[in-house]
């Protein structure tokens, strides 16, 4: 087992924790023995242990034997840095206890010498304990990739082309293949509803609480679990290509790769074992000056190897990179690299691509106008109607905006698309709504009359006339950038404007106050006109925007900004954002966009939500405030310990024992395990 970072996170940290654990447990049992007969202890506190024949023998042996059983596994890890030539904390280790062990045996024979098997024992005891604690704090740290593995079912159900079902082994499911997933039941691969609809829990893969429903043609990941319908659903990914297997590799990447800071401190402590032994010579070289070469001479320098373990600063920074990469991945964020990482706290710009980023990509109606004595809820009620069969973006907004009003369309028939101009149908019922005008007039539209809905091609063709209100209505949408729909009645009255635009998501404007809430300044990018860019720029707040920008010039606008001194991060969702995700001091690419521009970023947002990159900024600046207080603390420690050990103010008196040095650095250690951990809880809410 290797000390390596690198190699603690990806190891099987359960089984070290055991390891940890029982030694700790068993060695400390034994050690009680070892601190009752010790005359040390005994003159400090004031007690005589009971004698008996052999009574002298407890405590060498039994520090015989946890030395062996206890210390066996530093002195292992010790084995490979020496091997390495990367002298680092469990040579130091290894070298306390020895060094500990071989004088208090050799004191045995050496008269006027005080053995250390109480300070000896007191230190591998709570150098397994640090340990323990360790893996247990990377363990628990690693749990969010442990329980996506978990998410993956084992077996399957597989519809054949006679409709029976069959359990297969996962591993068997291909592409186009067609399953059942029964309520309550894990999604074995990635794939695309045919048939039923059901919520789908989501939180592990996206952080979304709320489950998703689920119709025929929705996405569906594996390892989401379905609620309370069943759905078959038609494969499109298996195996390492599953969206699942995808963050989990992302997720094993992020914690292997290290950050600027934890490099720092796997640099200083391989320095800090040349700098204990460097201590230890000229401690017993000023020693020996000062009163010849005695015990005492002997037990400073022991005394100062002994406490120069650098266990906490070990610790330090891989412990809040393995929390820091749990804690992202259960908030829906994916660490590529970490040093990317660790950099978004210094960002002072965040630019956003425009379309499938800050707006949703698609079609909404944006505002609606009425006239002629009709209400916005017939408008819709009649709008929805004669949409209900068309696949068109535009009939799709209106349905959902009648949806989100809670409006059901009217009955119609003969629908028929008028290329290029809109569409129309008839009535097939009395549509029967309070209009909204002053005049609170009963209006009733009869079965038979016709509808019309489009542009202004169809208002030309038709050659109507629109009201003032509409004229000022469709205006006012030109001027935003936005498409305007008009629903005709008995092709004579133009009764109501649709204004249309690309929706702006709500996450958008809050995720850009958290942003200037924080200082940072936010810029846009977009292929749209300088009237779509300067409208989306003008409601969400944004700084800056740069408009009809062609795809191979994205990357030239964050260039831009880096040259103007800016620190930048970009957030997009495309195959035309990849270069500019790259170009970028810190790329952020939404999850939910292509895998190019995944592959390009260095930070991965599951969901398509701008507030989580003001929760990234967040986590990155509470992940090296850690960083630091934990670097600060551990290197505090030898700073104050070593000069002390070696008996720089033994002029008047104050000399630190193996004993206390063993303790300052196990309260070293743990206070650095526990401040790590409460990264866990740091608050991302925005």
């Amino acid at each position: 087992m290797s000390h390596d970072p690198d190699h603690e996170d990806h190891t099987d940290h359960s089984g070290h924790e055991q390891l940890f654990r029982r030694r700790f447990w068993v060695s400390l049992a034994l050690s009680v023995p070892v601190i009752i007969f010790s005359e040390f202890v005994q003159d400090v506190i004031g007690y005589t242990a009971p004698t008996f024949s052999g009574s002298g023998w407890i405590t060498p042996v039994l520090s015989v034997v946890i030395f062996a059983y206890g210390g066996v596994p530093f002195l292992s890890m010790a084995r490979e840095e020496l091997e390495n030539r990367e002298p680092g904390m469990m040579m130091l280790i290894s070298l306390a206890i020895t060094v500990a062990f071989g004088y208090s045996i050799a004191s045995r024979f050496l008269p006027g010498t005080t053995p250390f098997f109480w300070e000896l024992v007191t230190l591998i005891d709570i150098m397994l304990l640090g340990h323990w604690m360790e893996m247990r704090s990377v363990r628990q740290a690693s749990g969010a990739l442990d329980e996506l593995a978990k998410l993956m079912p084992d077996t399957a159900e597989r519809v054949a082309e006679s409709g029976e079902t069959e359990t297969v082994p996962v591993s068997e499911l291909g592409v186009d293949d067609v399953i059942l997933v029964r309520p309550g039941a894990s999604v074995p691969a990635d794939g695309e509803v045919m048939e039923g609809e059901s919520a789908v829990d989501e939180s592990m893969i996206t952080g979304e609480s709320r489950p998703v429903g689920k119709a025929p043609g929705a996405d569906v990941v594996a390892g989401t679990v379905n609620q309370d319908g069943s759905l078959r659903i038609r494969v499109t990914k298996t195996g390492e290509e599953t969206t699942l297997a995808g963050i989990m590799r992302l997720v094993e990447e992020a914690r292997q790769s290290k950050s600027r800071t934890q490099l720092l401190a796997d640099r200083a402590a391989g320095w800090l074992f040349y700098v204990a032994l460097a201590v230890a010579g000229i401690t017993a070289v000023a020693w020996v000056a000062a009163v010849g070469f005695d015990v005492g001479v002997l037990e400073r320098v022991v005394t100062v190897l002994v406490i120069a373990c650098p266990h906490a600063l070990g610790l330090a920074v891989p412990l809040v990179v393995a929390i820091n990469t749990s804690t992202a991945a259960q908030n829906g964020m994916l660490i590529r690299d970490r040093i990317a990482m660790e950099e978004a706290r210094n960002l002072d710009t965040v630019m956003f691509d425009k379309t499938g980023t800050l707006t949703r990509g698609e079609q909404g109606v944006v505002d609606v106008e009425t006239a002629g004595g009709w209400g916005e809820k017939r408008a819709f009620e009649v709008a929805a109607g004669v949409e209900g069969d068309s696949e068109h973006m535009i009939a799709r907004a209106i349905r959902e905006a009648a949806d989100e009003r809670g409006i059901k369309g009217a009955p119609v028939s003969n629908f028929e698309n008028l290329r290029g101009l809109g569409v129309r149908a008839t009535l097939d019922g009395e549509v029967a709504t309070t209009s909204d005008g002053s005049d609170g007039e009963q209006r009733n539209l009869r079965e038979g009359e016709r509808v019309h809905l489009g542009g202004p091609n169809l208002i030309e063709r038709l050659g109507i006339d629109r009201p003032e209100e509409i004229v000022s209505f469709a205006a006012e949408a030109g001027m935003n950038a936005q498409t305007v729909i008009y629903l005709i009645h008995a092709e004579s009255e133009v009764v109501a404007a649709f204004a249309l635009a690309d929706v702006i998501r709500p996450e958008s404007r809050q995720a850009i106050q958290a942003l200037h809430g924080m200082g940072i300044e936010v810029a846009m990018l977009t292929g749209d006109s300088e009237d779509v860019a300067n409208a989306v720029a003008a409601e969400l707040g944004i700084d800056q925007y740069f408009a009809e920008v062609l795809p191979e010039e994205k990357d030239t606008k964050v260039e831009q900004l880096q040259s103007a001194g800016k620190f930048v991060a970009m957030v997009g969702d495309g195959v035309n954002d990849a270069p500019a995700l790259m170009r970028a001091d810190v790329g952020i690419a939404i999850g939910s966009g292509t895998d190019v521009a995944i592959e390009s970023g260095d930070i991965i947002l599951v969901d398509n939500n701008p507030v989580d990159v003001v929760r990234l900024i967040r986590l990155s600046q509470a992940s090296y405030r850690k960083m630091q207080e934990n670097l600060l603390w551990a290197t505090g420690y030898n700073v104050f310990a070593l000069p002390l050990a070696a008996g720089i103010l033994a002029p008047i008196g104050v000399l630190l024992s193996p004993a206390i040095g063993a303790v300052l650095m196990s309260l070293s250690t743990i206070i650095v395990a526990i401040n790590a951990q409460r990264l866990s809880n740091v608050d991302l809410s925005v």
